[in-house]
């Protein structure tokens, strides 16, 4: 059960293509206090598509947030309903994102210039639902050159009742960068963050953004109530082994990288009885050895197995074996003639 009183101290960022629930099941052996969330979900998926592929989750997730992309505060009020139904802990509004087609839908980070158009879509969202919502977004789009534009966008959804703020400490371009440029070409500006939960200290302030350690999550933690890791937490998964303890105070939950394999397995084995696709589960484990004898081992095993049909456990199984062996030939003493 998730009791700590600071619900955002730590949290993986939603990240499209990865954070799915195959991932953020293997990512909550891992941390039993981290906040999960979804990739973005769009409320037209939701509406028009297959709700319960987008939706359902599995609930040892939790706590785990529904992130949405939109701009229609009704179709979001619809959709934050839905969130509530299955369970979720909180629904979360993109505004940071700033990929073309997100663009053309006028919502992401295209939502910065429209600070009242998102304090219309937190309202409806909280009206509709009681789980908070919560706002993720950058620190500017585009010409927003000034701390006091940043103050002007947080505002009006603070006074909507949104008091979760997630700040992702880079601008956005609109225009002229991809969005993986826009993930590391903008300067981080980590002190308007700071500034930002000086200035609005009633407000619950996550700062993420190029932070790649425990160690400097710790940093961050002594101005801002929380931090989100994104593409380190899942490159590198066993990073997360240590944040019960070290950001905490809890026992970690798992000792080992083949503890995680043993707890995994029964899901794995439950989700292929159901039609999942063994691939689409180990694709987000294959970094779980990284830096340690075998694990190229045991990337080529899965990558080369996974995908294939009828594809079971025993796949998942041998790789583990693999690494094992690799450890166990590094330990043995040199031979003697």
């Amino acid at each position: 059960m998730y009791t700590t009183c600071n619900s955002h101290r730590f949290c993986i960022a939603p990240m499209m293509d990865w954070s799915d629930r195959h991932c953020r099941y293997l990512w909550r052996l891992l941390s039993r206090h981290a906040r999960l969330y979804t990739e973005m979900v769009t409320t037209g998926a939701l509406i028009h598509g297959d709700r319960a592929r987008f939706l359902r989750f599995d609930p040892v997730e939790q706590p785990v947030a529904l992130q949405l992309g939109g701009s229609d505060p009704a179709d979001l009020a619809r959709c934050a309903r839905w969130a509530e139904d299955w369970g979720y802990d909180e629904v979360n509004l993109n505004c940071g994102c700033p990929s073309d087609r997100v663009q053309s839908g006028a919502f992401g980070a295209s939502l910065m210039a429209h600070p009242q158009r998102v304090a219309e879509c937190v309202a409806a969202m909280r009206d509709a639902c009681a789980l908070p919502v919560t706002v993720k977004h950058r620190i500017g789009i585009d010409d927003m050159e000034s701390y006091q534009q940043l103050l002007d966008f947080v505002g009006p959804s603070a006074e909507a009742g949104c008091s979760v703020f997630i700040v992702h400490a880079r601008k956005a371009w609109l225009q002229g960068l991809s969005p993986k440029e826009n993930r590391e070409i903008p300067p981080l500006n980590y002190p308007w963050v700071y500034r930002l939960k000086a200035d609005l200290p009633q407000l619950t302030i996550v700062l993420n953004g190029g932070i790649a350690t425990l160690a400097e999550c710790r940093t961050h933690l002594a101005q801002v109530d929380g931090v989100m890791l994104g593409r380190v937490a899942y490159h590198d998964p066993w990073l997360l082994a240590d944040v019960d303890r070290a950001l905490f105070g809890a026992e970690n939950p798992l000792q080992s990288r083949h503890a995680v394999i043993e707890q995994m397995l029964p899901y794995v084995a439950r989700e292929l009885a159901a039609g999942a696709q063994l691939n689409h589960i180990t694709r987000h484990l294959l970094g779980l050895y990284q830096g340690l004898p075998g694990a190229r081992q045991f990337r080529r095993h899965i990558s080369e197995n996974a995908h294939r049909k009828g594809a079971g456990i025993e796949v998942l199984e041998q790789a583990c074996r693999l690494v094992r062996a690799a450890g166990e030939r590094q330990q043995a003493p040199d031979s003697v003639a």
